[in-house]
This record gives C-alpha cells, sequence and structure tokens, in this order.
C-alpha cells in the first residue's frame, strides 16, 4: 500500500500555493511534515485527504488514480490542530460517529471505541460531554475518532500545538506507539523541529511551498541537502555567515580562521556559506574542534534549564544554545566556543557541499 504524490502543483488565484511535489509514502510509515506557518503543510493535507484537487499532477493510492475522488469515498482520518468535536454527544458518541456513517452493528462499535478508549486512557469518560473534559482530553477524543476508523491514510494537522507543555510531551510519546501495529500511513504536521526528531520516521521539509528534502528523519537534520532545509530543520535558526575556504583554512569575513575539517576538506578553494546550529555555539568548549569568538550581547535569555544567547559579531546576529544557566548583561562581550567540527558548509548554488552533525 502506497500514497504517491505525481508532479502536484497547487494554485489558488494565481497565488502558488503548492509548487510541484512528487512524494511517495509507504504502509505502517510514520511521516512528518516540518515548516514554518504558511510553508504548505495544511494544503498538502488537504491534498492528500481528497479535500481538496490539485492544479496539476496527480495522486496514487494502492496503486490507483485517486485524483479528484472526494474525501467521503476515501477511507481517511484527519486531526487538526483546532480538536473538533461534537459538544451534543458523549465522548462515546463521538468516538463512534464515523462507524455509525458506515453503517457497523453495535456490538462491533462497542468492542472497537472500547479498546481504542483504553489505549487513550478515555475508557472513565465515555459517559461525559467534551465541555466537561480538559483540552488534553478533548484532544484524546479528537484522536481517538480518527484512530477506531481503522483508516489507511491518517493525517494529523499540528494536533498538539493548543495544548500546554505537558500534555504535548504526554502525547508525543504516546503518539508513534499508538500507530506502531496499523497498517496505515500516518502523515503529521508540525512546525517544530524537535517534534520531528522525536517520533523519527521520515520527514519532508518545506519552505514556501516547495518541498526541500525527504528521506529519514535522523539523515535530514544530519546531513541537510541544502540551506533551505537546514534552515528549516532548526530551532533556534541555524547561524550563517560568509566564509573563504583557501590553503586548508576556513576564514570568516572578519579574519578569524580555522583549519579546514576533515568534513569539508573535499569542497574546492572558494567562497561558501557556514552554517552551525545554535547548541554547537556555547559558553563552554565542546571538544578539540572548538575555536573561540567574542561577541557583544543583544538578549540573553534564561528558560528552564537552557540559555539562549543572541550576540552581535561584525554586524551579524548570532545565537547561542546551551545547557545550564549562563547569564549575562546586555552589552557585555561575552567569549563563546564555536564546534567548528560540527557545521555545515554550502555553496553558492545553496547546495551542501560539507559538514555533519
Amino acid at each position: 500500500m502506497t500514497l504517491e504524490l505525481r508532479q502536484v502543483t497547487k494554485s489558488v488565484g494565481g497565488s502558488v500555493h503548492i509548487h510541484e511535489t512528487s512524494l511517495m509514502l509507504e504502509e505502517g510509515t510514520f511521516n512528518v511534515l516540518l515548516g514554518t506557518t504558511l510553508a504548505g503543510k495544511t494544503t498538502l493535507m488537504q491534498l492528500m485527504a481528497g479535500l481538496d484537487k490539485p492544479s496539476s499532477g496527480e495522486l496514487w493510492f494502492r496503486g490507483q488514480n485517486v485524483t479528484g475522488i472526494a474525501v467521503q469515498k476515501r477511507n481517511v482520518s484527519m486531526v487538526y490542530q483546532q480538536f473538533i468535536n461534537y459538544p451534543h454527544l458523549t465522548v462515546y458518541e463521538n468516538i463512534a460517529s464515523p462507524l455509525r456513517v458506515i453503517g457497523v452493528d453495535d456490538a462491533k462499535i462497542k468492542e472497537r471505541v472500547g479498546k481504542v478508549a483504553e489505549l487513550l486512557r478515555l475508557a472513565p469518560m465515555l459517559q461525559r460531554k467534551p465541555a466537561e473534559l480538559s483540552g488534553g482530553q478533548q484532544q484524546r477524543t479528537a484522536i481517538a475518532r480518527a484512530l477506531v476508523k481503522d483508516s489507511e491514510i491518517i493525517l494529523l494537522d499540528e494536533p498538539l500545538a493548543n495544548l500546554d507543555y505537558k500534555l504535548r510531551e504526554e502525547l508525543r510519546d504516546e503518539l508513534p506507539r499508538l500507530f506502531a501495529d496499523r497498517h496505515c500511513i500516518v502523515v503529521y504536521a508540525t512546525t517544530e523541529p524537535m517534534e520531528a526528531l522525536l517520533f523519527g520516521g521520515s520527514t519532508a521539509t518545506l519552505h514556501e511551498g516547495r518541498v526541500t528534502q525527504f528521506g529519514p528523519t535522523a539523515q535530514i537534520y544530519r546531513q541537510p541537502a541544502d540551506l533551505l532545509s537546514a534552515q528549516v530543520f532548526s530551532d533556534p535558526p541555524i547561524n550563517t555567515a560568509p566564509v573563504t575556504k583557501a590553503n586548508g583554512r576556513i576564514r570568516l569575513d572578519d579574519g578569524t580562521d580555522w583549519p579546514t575539517p576533515p568534513a569539508m576538506a573535499g569542497a574546492p578553494d572558494g567562497p561558501y556559506t557556514l552554517a552551525i546550529r545554535a547548541h554547537h555555539i556555547t559558553p563552554i568548549p565542546q571538544n578539540g574542534g572548538s575555536i573561540t569568538v567574542d561577541g557583544r550581547v543583544l538578549v540573553a535569555e534564561l528558560s528552564g534549564s537552557e540559555s539562549v544567547l543572541h550576540f552581535d559579531r561584525g554586524g551579524r546576529t548570532w545565537i547561542s544554545q546551551s545547557h545550564g544557566v549562563h547569564p549575562y548583561e546586555v552589552g557585555e562581550t561575552a567569549r563563546l566556543y564555536v564546534d567548528v567540527e560540527r557545521s555545515f558548509l554550502f555553496g553558492t548554488d545553496g547546495r551542501l557541499v560539507g559538514g555533519r552533525v
């Protein structure tokens, strides 16, 4: 069983929402659509579901062209960021509703609702109405309704975005387990790179309606094909700076230089863009490949057990992210250590030419 997008595009009123996209999603896989707001994630999901038609291209499912076939005629479930439940129905009836629509008998409905309710820890709440539930319980109900149908394609459009931190963490742990034994294709949209890494599976990075890369999540994180993919897969934003490679060294425009890391040695001499994720710039040396840089502190943020520092270096703002509390005052000069062994080098065309994480 596969879901295949073949050269699919979507335009509305002359505005391109999805540029030409080809993807192959396999049965039993967890697939993440990763991108900022308005990157095209929801539009792509609506095309997959049959809620919208592509402007060009085709969608194939189980070897059949399903382009233009309405969502009602597809075995698809979708969960939205804004959890949608029927307020006048109990939790039981909310979960059972898609089974009643397709005429499943009462005994089978009871069995399937009970099973999914146990899985999502909703069994004690089956006779309550949605208004009597917490936000997390309401979202669990919406997810249960998607699961109970045994859909072949399950689409989750930022389903955890409106929940508080603790509930998000709980459901992040649960979701991969919920789908582990199901013979379906799962597509999960998120704006958060960390969420993609937690889920694993495969990830498609999206930027302004383009899929910039698709493949195993860890591989894309460690080896982004281009600068756009690296930027999509970095939070805080990845640090970039123009550099020159010459005579076995990498040189910043302020004169700072260091020996070319082995992962970049194969690139010819010339101009490049260096990219370094924020957690590879820290107040404490990380390994023998670190170089020191000084910068004027612009913003210092403490978030739980992490410190985030925005600093100016030669008119360019860089970001450092490190474990522990590292207090700085705005305006002071901070000495930081850059792990250049874990940086990327991109060519003038934006393609990766060397580097690793």
